[in-house]
């Protein structure tokens, strides 16, 4: 018998409006979610990630098409009825109640009886790491440890699922940064899966199992963040996924001529005509003009981020290309600008994207 997954979208149609004014902000989307899985939808505003996040939740109801958690047809239920908590991106706290109070407001409506309450709110407290604060108001916690709560709060009745809506994007860059790792410490520490909506790729790459990158309602594609981020689908995931020189040419034998004139050497799979190579900025290296196989190229100017630093290059008929290089220690020789130096890269960091 196969895996019966977490959550399962089978053919999921949203359509907003009728007619002319119809719009469609899921256009036959089919994903599964593992138990125990960190998955991230990830994609720009209007992709369709929140309404397939919506739709799961219970908020919205597909139009056709059907949403089933661990392996039952949810489709048509209220969400109250089901086993799955939201964190949205207002962290939506109750001002008037204690961290304590907050976090155990849900059972409390539940039912639970005290004792069970108190233990699992310390529980969380502790998985939070917010023990210390149990007596505070909301507002008298930094932005980082109000979402603290909400995650707490959404944790302590052991969903099934946990949907989390663009989470951090109000914290700053620190601490988003922070709060990355620990929300992944939290998914591994209570086992329980994670549906994650962002726009931010860093956010997916660094605590995602597995990514679904949408565009337009439809998914483009579904890997692990390297499958994603290494061998991307098509043009538009190499170009929303990091950073990506594309280089335009044509087919010849079993190399492409770039519009400079220069042959890329790539794994062709039978493509012919014009096809669009990806290469990351990280795969590029700067050698001589006359080192073999290397692709003329100027120095136009340079960016400097600290650990790395970006190169701008333009090749002989202008195509612009994009090298992060390691930054050298204060005082060492630097690229100038208007230098002419050769670019090299393996074949196998090339990605063959089409036309």
């Amino acid at each position: 018998m196969g895996e019966t997954f977490a959550v399962e979208a089978r053919d999921a149609v949203k359509v907003y409006g009728t007619g002319v004014n119809a719009i469609t902000a899921l256009d036959h989307v089919s994903v599964t979610v593992s138990r125990g899985e960190f998955f991230t939808l990830l994609g720009p505003s209007g992709c369709g990630k929140t309404t397939l996040l919506r739709c799961i939740a219970g908020f919205e109801t597909p139009t056709s098409g059907a949403i089933l958690l661990s392996g039952q047809d949810i489709t048509e239920e209220p969400p109250y009825r089901r086993p799955v908590n939201t964190v949205f991106q207002s962290y939506a706290l109750f001002p008037h109640l204690t961290v304590a109070r907050n976090i155990g407001f849900g059972l409390e409506m539940m039912g639970k009886p005290k004792a069970e309450i108190a233990e699992t709110v310390a529980r969380m407290l502790a998985l939070v790491r917010l023990e210390e604060f149990a007596a505070r108001l909301p507002q008298q916690l930094s932005g980082g440890q109000q979402q603290r709560v909400a995650l707490a709060r959404a944790l302590a009745p052991k969903p099934q699922v946990l949907l989390l809506d663009e989470p951090l994007s109000a914290l700053d860059l620190k601490l988003r940064k922070e709060m990355q790792g620990e929300l992944k410490r939290l998914q591994l520490e209570t086992g329980i899966t994670f549906v994650f909506v962002t726009h931010d790729q860093e956010e997916a790459l660094t605590m995602s199992d597995r990514i679904g990158v949408m565009r337009a309602g439809k998914l483009q594609q579904v890997g692990t963040p390297r499958d994603i981020y290494d061998r991307p689908a098509n043009r538009y995931v190499a170009d929303f996924i990091g950073e990506t020189n594309f280089l335009t040419g044509v087919v010849e034998g079993g190399a492409v001529r770039l519009g400079s004139g220069d042959l890329v050497r790539a794994a062709l799979g039978g493509q012919t005509g014009t096809v669009t190579l990806a290469v990351r900025p990280e795969q590029i290296r700067v050698v001589a003009t006359n080192a073999p196989g290397a692709i003329p190229a100027r120095i136009t100017g340079k960016v400097y981020f600290g650990t790395d630093t970006h190169y701008h290059f333009a090749l002989v008929d202008g195509t612009e290309v994009v090298a992060r290089l390691q930054s050298r220690a204060q005082g060492e020789d630097d690229l100038p600008k208007g230098v002419e130096v050769g670019l090299q890269f393996e074949d196998s960091s090339v990605q063959v994207l089409g036309p």
